[in-house]
């Protein structure tokens, strides 16, 4: 749907109800206003929103919808997937809570495939115990790209700090074998388009971590860096992607280091996400890149410690709407520019005039 048929339709999963998902996702949206920047529609349950904006001392008015068609722009929709009470056990995972998550982000993901919604953001969820219930992923982002059939790229983004990370929720202990100069390359591009496509950097530079300590030593403490690595980045610098390292890992989160850049590629999880989240923790946006659809989320988890505390603060998941809404217009830009670029020019005679033709963005 165009945003300029209406305005844009957030798809909203609720994650695991017995922690902090409903608590941020309705302080998220409990100023009055939100609704002229963008339509909301919850998958959930307004019976457990009820109960829930009780506890919080919240005076939502939601508008009550069995399908997305109802959705109203002007008012905080909630889809009810499940009309009956539901139980609530806040500060710990329950089989129910657990299998509610589930049936929210499969009907979310299944509304945003349909273009019922422009984009999803989904509430945090737990891993263990969805897998327990048979969900077949380590997350949300293998899920996405099993259903968009494409291999997406966990994004970690704030205005001034963007993070990736080469493999996602693996043991530490097969990172080194899940690694290799192809998949490398084929994640920086994917970096650099999204860096153009979403957030309208036209020229990236990309900064590329090492793996072993001190990026390897020169071989003394690994080899990763000199035999896949660093060959990735020098063949698409070659070819005119401004990637850059490999650098250590150790020092690089610095201002003066990682401000010089657009972007990140670490190697693995923790080593992307763990200095991301303590430089950027209440900002932070979880962003799968390079699949057809978007999706964010914050960059936190359920929080079971303070579920009900009426503490959780909402920033994460505000940033994360936000967030989804502008990568949105970006692109919609982006494809209109692309679009336009690709008209032929015509001549008075009406003939194409081949010497007008654009040529390819960034070059």
């Amino acid at each position: 749907m165009s945003p300029k048929q209406h305005k844009i339709r957030v798809g909203i999963s609720i994650g695991d109800y017995n922690g902090i998902g409903p608590e941020i996702i309705m302080k998220a949206l409990k100023d009055k206003t939100i609704t002229d920047f963008f339509t909301p529609i919850i998958f959930g349950s307004g019976k457990l929103f009820t109960y829930q904006k009780n506890i919080f001392k919240l005076n939502h008015n939601f508008n009550y919808i069995t399908e997305v068609a109802q959705a109203q722009n002007d008012k905080i929709n909630m889809l009810n997937l499940w009309k009956d009470n539901v139980n609530v056990d806040l500060g710990k995972p329950t089989e129910e809570s657990t299998k509610m998550a589930i049936e929210s982000l499969e009907a979310a993901t299944t509304a945003l495939m349909n273009g019922e919604v422009d984009v999803l953001v989904t509430a945090p969820i737990n891993k263990e115990e969805m897998l327990k219930q048979g969900f077949a992923h380590a997350g949300h982002t293998g899920y996405l790209e099993e259903k968009f059939e494409k291999k997406g790229l966990m994004f970690l983004v704030t205005e001034d700090l963007k993070v990736a990370v080469s493999t996602h929720h693996i043991p530490l202990a097969q990172v080194a074998e899940n690694i290799s100069k192809e998949k490398i390359k084929k994640q920086i591009k994917m970096l650099n388009q999204c860096l153009i496509e979403d957030f309208q950097i036209e020229r990236p530079k990309i900064a590329v971590l090492g793996l072993n300590p001190h990026s390897g030593d020169g071989g003394a403490i690994g080899k990763e860096e000199i035999e896949i690595i660093e060959p990735a980045i020098r063949e698409l610098f070659d070819n005119g992607i401004l990637a850059f390292g490999p650098f250590p890992a150790d020092s690089f989160f610095q201002p003066s280091k990682y401000r010089n850049f657009d972007a990140v590629l670490a190697m693995y999880h923790d080593q992307g996400l763990a200095p991301f989240k303590t430089l950027a923790y209440e900002e932070g946006v979880n962003y799968t890149a390079g699949l057809p659809f978007i999706r964010t989320s914050p960059d936190h988890g359920v929080a079971y410690d303070i579920a009900g505390q009426n503490i959780a603060d909402e920033q994460s998941f505000s940033e994360a709407i936000f967030t989804a809404v502008k990568i949105f217009k970006n692109r919609q830009e982006y494809n209109d520019l692309m679009t336009n670029r690709m008209q032929p020019r015509r001549a008075s005679s009406g003939h194409s005039v081949d010497e007008d033709l654009p040529r390819e963005r960034n070059r």
